[in-house]
């Protein structure tokens, strides 16, 4: 497709495109907006209880695992029934799902339908790319259009924060709308309302759908009987098995160094922070009070009559947080925007490098090797110092992380043939990333940063050594894969 035929369908397809990438990071990061208020009513404890930390601990593991096995099926369907078909699918999967959870009643209903939710989100991004990736016929115009309508992805975590905190403010004069009651209140809690606005995505995308094409060639070769069989055994062939794995594990690579250091960092990391010192020892004996009230409340049976007064206790005691809390908050809120900011900057400078023409195993390069010196000057040492600077390296390492995930989104649909495009696009991103290198926040936060707290109280600051050394070990890993790395074959021809 040159820039002469551009018409009305091919934006179309570009607003798809965007629409599809901008909300599959808007319907993740519901998770840490919704999921703790969600798990404390549906479990009926207070927000600060442990149980609620331990769920939402479980809930993003069974939703990786989830999103990463059915992901992977997902790819399989994108070869066998088709690009189009199946993205249209995943992206009405990923919008009722949320739908539905903000009407749960209980929390294995919430977790199933988070867990589709990502399920959703994981097939729509490999079925989008290669999409993508053969609508556009002419190599220019594929690789523009690939990095700039993934450069929306950064934008669904900016829109679901201001989304969340509109309701926040204006959630009681919400409509009802068959919403189940909040604990203790008349009106419904301001998470479902979140989760429902999940939905908004079915509504362009169905009017849209219709009037754009499937894959062209990939239509013609199912038609003319020449295209393959997609098979998962196919991946390991001797052709296809070095891409295959070294692949896999750079995306593990880069979404490890997302979870086990950037993700780690708002809520584990920032309270350590020089300004913030102050009010951690303020918050200490308070978080202290709490934790004793809880384990008393979590040892007695729901309906004893002795859970009352301990419940009101830990209500007295959440009072008395609050305003520390909300010191922290802020700070942790500002430490969120300034990765997002750097994440939409890295997106929209590969697009701009994708336009120049550099080849792409150079490119990545521009992007993992400044990562092996950031993250140890991150968290070693600007963590140390709080303020600007440290808020500037942070939002640096943003960018240099999450400009990898374009840079795979433009990369995978070259190195496979065609009839294994979704396949092993799949593959890399579902396996390699969201279930292998997602599993790095627990390395960060329940096997190295123990290690540094020894005998004594897990601290920030120990959460802050242990992501950086997990950070900058895979960074390291990174670049030691990007050695076997191919460049596609049409560039190296």
């Amino acid at each position: 497709m040159s820039k002469s035929s551009f018409t009305l369908t091919t934006w179309l397809i570009i607003a798809i495109a965007s629409i599809g990438f901008l909300f599959d990071t808007y319907e993740l990061l519901m998770t840490p907006l919704v999921a703790p208020a969600a798990i404390a009513e549906l479990l009926g404890v207070p927000l600060n209880n442990p149980l609620v930390t331990e769920w939402v601990g479980r809930l993003l593991w069974i939703a990786a695992l989830c999103g990463g096995i059915f992901g992977l099926m997902g790819g399989w369907l994108v070869d066998r029934f088709g690009r189009k078909t199946i993205m249209g699918a995943s992206i009405f999967l990923y919008s009722l799902s949320p739908f539905c959870a903000a009407y749960a009643s209980s929390l294995p209903a919430f977790v199933f339908f988070r867990s589709t939710t990502f399920i959703g989100v994981c097939v729509e991004f490999v079925a989008a790319i290669t999409w993508l990736a053969e609508v556009f016929s002419d190599r220019k115009e594929k690789e523009k259009w690939l990095g700039i309508t993934q450069a929306f992805a950064s934008l669904g975590g900016l829109l679901v924060t201001g989304v969340s905190v509109w309701i926040s403010k204006h959630g009681a004069d919400l409509p009802q709308m068959g919403l189940p009651l909040g604990l203790g209140a008349d009106a419904p809690s301001s998470w479902r309302y979140l989760l429902m606005t999940g939905f908004l995505p079915a509504i362009p995308i169905a009017i849209l759908l219709p009037f754009v094409p499937e894959s062209e060639v990939w239509r013609q070769r199912r038609a003319s009987g020449s295209l393959k069989r997609p098979s998962f055994g196919a991946l390991f062939s001797p052709e296809l098995r070095r891409v295959t794995l070294v692949t896999a594990g750079l995306s593990a690579c880069a979404y490890g160094i997302a979870f086990g250091a950037l993700q780690v960092t708002v809520a584990r990391v920032t309270p350590g922070l020089p300004e913030l010192r102050d009010v951690s020892k303020q918050l200490a004996p308070l978080r202290k009070e709490a934790e004793q009230l809880n384990t008393q409340l979590n040892a007695l049976p729901k309906g004893d009559e002795a859970r009352k007064p301990l419940i009101g206790k830990i209500k007295e005691n959440f009072g008395k947080s609050k305003p520390l809390n909300d010191q922290v908050k802020q700070k942790a809120d500002q430490v969120q925007l300034r990765q997002e900011l750097g994440g939409l900057i890295g997106r929209i400078l590969l697009a701009v490098l994708l336009i120049v023409g550099i080849s792409r195993v150079a490119l990545l390069r521009i992007f993992q090797w400044p990562a092996v010196v950031l993250l140890p000057l991150t968290y070693f040492h600007y963590f140390e110092q709080g303020g600007s600077a440290f808020l500037w390296a942070y939002g640096l390492c943003g960018l240099l992380t999450v400009a990898q995930f374009s840079y795979f989104g433009e990369y995978l649909p070259k190195v496979f043939p065609m009839h294994l495009r979704g396949t092993g696009g799949s593959f890399a991103t579902n396996v390699g990333g969201r279930m292998i290198g997602t599993s790095m926040a627990f390395v960060t936060t329940s096997l190295i940063a123990p290690m540094h707290a020894g005998s004594g109280p897990l601290l920030p600051s120990h959460v802050a050594m242990a992501a950086g050394c997990v950070g900058t070990s895979i960074a390291i890993i990174s670049i030691l894969l990007g050695f076997l790395l191919p460049e596609p074959k049409a560039e190296a021809e």
